[in-house]
């Protein structure tokens, strides 16, 4: 067999054998998928609720009250908490939650000296120094979230630095699970807590849930706190902060399963065309080394006559 008829075989070989792995990688990311979506869309509706009923809940009360609600003139010192993986092959899905958020502070607060990022995952964090953004702190993650105490620390460094001034403004960067197909890097506003948020910084409503039942919080007439509302507001806003990171955290790791399942399904689609491809190259070879001993054969035979 000649050289060159081996080496396709021995290619064909290498791409079925990589293909195999593609698959079983989409296979795996596909019950990981379900697992992260079921639990987004367990919370998300408590999320979201909550959300805007402090949203609702500014309009209602003094929020000279408290310092969650307190803007700055200024704002020259941002932090972004970046929700991303802690693997690759999900194709440009943390590159494109960078930008996303890159961009977004160019656009909506241009004159901010210090935009500090706080990662959560391994990925964001080696795509935050390739961009060469002002990296502060890196906290691990797991596959899956279990729990929203795995996410405390985080919160409690944001809210601390907040009130402490050493922020304007904190934002969660992650990637919204709107479908299988359809997942959408976004940059939420955290703190302050503002009831007129720009869409794009604070934009809540999933366009999957249009047409389930919705609490309006707009019908609530007042709010009585007991024993003071200073005292409510201490205990719930941290709350309300953590759940919300939380739920990035959940939208981020549904997102993530899912282009990891369609990258993929791509690179196995891709190997198979790439077989079919190196098959029909292999025949012709393989066509034409047997019409070449024919020939050979019969140059042969009539010489020898």
């Amino acid at each position: 067999m000649p050289q060159a008829t081996r080496d396709i075989q021995r290619r064909i070989k290498s791409v079925k054998n990589t293909k195999k792995i593609t698959k079983a990688m989409e296979l795996v990311a596909a019950s990981k998928m379900r697992k992260a979506v079921s639990k987004v869309l367990a919370t998300r509706s408590y999320s979201d609720l909550t959300w805007e009923t402090i949203l609702h809940l500014v309009k209602k009360i003094d929020t000279s009250q408290h310092s969650f609600f307190q803007e700055s003139k200024e704002v020259k010192n941002v932090a972004v908490i970046l929700v991303s993986t802690n693997r690759g092959l999900c194709g440009s899905f943390n590159a494109q939650l960078v930008k996303k958020v890159v961009d977004s502070i160019k656009l909506h607060h241009p004159d901010s000296r210090v935009t500090d990022i706080i990662t959560f995952g391994s990925k964001g964090r080696d795509e935050s120094r390739r961009k060469k953004l002002n990296l502060i702190a890196d906290f691990d993650k797991e596959d899956i979230t279990l729990s929203s105490e795995i996410i405390r620390p985080i919160s409690h460094m944001a809210i601390k630095d907040f009130v402490a001034k050493k922020y304007d403004k904190v934002f969660i960067a992650y990637t919204d699970f709107m479908s299988a197909l359809k997942q959408v890097p976004h940059v939420k506003q955290l703190l302050p807590i503002v009831p007129s948020i720009d869409e794009r910084l604070g934009h809540i409503v999933h366009e999957k849930d249009e047409d389930v039942d919705k609490i309006n919080v707009d019908n609530f007439s007042d709010f009585l706190f007991e024993p003071d509302t200073k005292k409510v507001l201490d205990a719930f806003l941290p709350r309300l902060v953590e759940i919300q990171i939380y739920q990035a955290v959940l939208e981020s790791e549904a997102s993530e399963h899912s282009a990891r399942m369609f990258a993929m399904r791509n690179a196995s689609d891709a190997a198979s065309e790439m077989i079919d491809e190196l098959t029909l190259v292999y025949n012709q070879a393989r066509q034409a080394g047997i019409t070449a001993e024919i020939a050979e054969i019969a140059a042969g035979s009539a010489a020898l006559e």
